[in-house]
């Protein structure tokens, strides 16, 4: 009992004087999993991490992960790379100069804009503000709270009625910045671009933009720890949150979830425990026009489609490949980047549980997609703003097709 209170008090006490995390000295490290051993090896890093993190989770021979290494378990790592053989190649010397460039001051204007990475009240004035421009055509939208009492806002883009509807949904994991800027990057576009292209879609099709559907943890990140990844919910004495990709009611558990509290991939206590999750599939399930879901991510540069929880084909899997092969192959045109496409299961990795199996699996949508965007690894989470706009350029090439 006495240990029971200590640890609540701590838990109490951290909450109220937590200061912002930083990760100076952190270095990230690229490792090819050449080796069952190796495999046993990460994954149970994975499970008792001490400190380490992963960008990627080890789930089979012959793929990379991006391992975090703090500085008190350099010494660690450099005997379980020698023990193990373990190919490893220092990616970054220094997490934090690479948090710091990306949250220039300078680069932040006094209008909203993509030349930097804005918080949710920003993202959220900037919504209201389309709504006083256009209010012939944007429709505010607000679905309810999160956890922390913060609305989860949205607004619907619609020149006329019959249109069939396409759902934009940003930041569901809180420490990918580029996805929500992703979103309201193409918002803009279909509001403001004179291309006879872009035109096309925004007027034929109604649009629902959430780019902030995680908004408790996305904050977070900005006022306290740039890796976080979950909601803020309480899921256990000393553990917070559960991963809201993991959260929704079709194949629950069913692989690559965690049941363990203060796991990055902690699925939570059921399926939609998570207010965010709950509320946000209530109200795409009101949408009986949904044609295409379309969910972002980063970073892999992947496009992909359900299931997550097996390797069996979707009811239109060919018809879906052969739309998503199309869209790459124009995202590639405009920079060159060079995305995969395949079954969540096969392409990355089992993780179950997530928003678009379930808007496929339970709703039927015809079309569904998660975009896994920039880059590859050099900066993973924390990608450059310099790199907003080019991405998001690229993503709407791919969605015009």
């Amino acid at each position: 009992m006495k240990l029971l209170l200590v640890c609540l008090a701590i838990a109490l006490f951290g909450a109220t004087v937590a200061e912002k995390a930083r990760y100076d000295n952190y270095r990230v490290y690229r490792i090819r999993v050449q080796t069952d051993r190796q495999l046993e090896l990460l994954q149970a890093i994975e499970q008792y991490p001490d400190g380490y993190t992963f960008w990627n989770e080890p789930t089979k021979v012959g793929t990379e992960v991006l391992l975090v290494v703090p500085p008190h378990k350099r010494g660690h790592f450099s005997d379980i790379r020698a023990q193990y053989a373990l190919r490893a190649v220092l990616q970054t010397a220094n997490l934090q100069e690479q948090i710091d460039q990306e949250s220039r001051p300078s680069l932040r204007k006094e209008t909203f804009g993509w030349t930097a990475y804005y918080r949710t009240d920003a993202i959220y004035a900037w919504l209201d503000s389309l709504v006083a421009s256009y209010p012939s055509v944007v429709s505010p939208l607000n679905i309810g709270n999160s956890f922390e009492g913060r609305p989860i806002k949205g607004v619907k883009v619609s020149y006329k009625a019959g249109n069939k509807a396409v759902f934009m949904e940003g930041l569901i994991h809180a420490r990918e910045w580029v996805s929500g800027a992703t979103v309201t990057w193409v918002l803009n576009e279909l509001l403001t671009s004179s291309d006879p292209k872009v035109r096309q879609i925004a007027e034929n099709y109604d649009w629902y933009f959430f780019p902030v559907t995680n908004p408790d943890g996305y904050e977070y990140t900005h006022t306290t720890d740039r890796q976080w990844r979950k909601t803020r919910s309480q899921s256990s004495v000393l553990c917070r949150g559960a991963d809201p990709n993991r959260n929704w009611a079709y194949n629950f558990m069913q692989g690559g979830a965690s049941s363990v509290p203060c796991s990055d991939t902690f699925a939570g206590a059921s399926p939609f425990s998570e207010i965010e999750t709950r509320q946000l599939s209530d109200y795409i399930a009101t949408l009986d026009n949904l044609s295409t879901y379309l969910a972002f991510h980063s970073f892999s540069q992947l496009l992909l489609v359900p299931y997550g929880h097996t390797t069996a084909r979707l009811d239109n899997y060919d018809e879906t490949i052969a739309i998503g092969t199309k869209a790459i192959n124009k995202l590639r045109e405009r920079y060159g980047t060079t995305y995969n496409i395949g079954n969540i299961a096969e392409a990355i990795y089992v993780a179950s549980g997530g928003s678009i199996d379930w808007v496929k699996g339970v709703l039927r949508t015809p079309l569904v997609y998660a975009y896994e965007l920039r880059d590859l690894g050099r900066f993973g989470f924390v990608l450059p703003p310099e790199q907003i706009i080019p991405t998001a350029e690229e993503t709407l090439d791919s969605i015009i097709i």
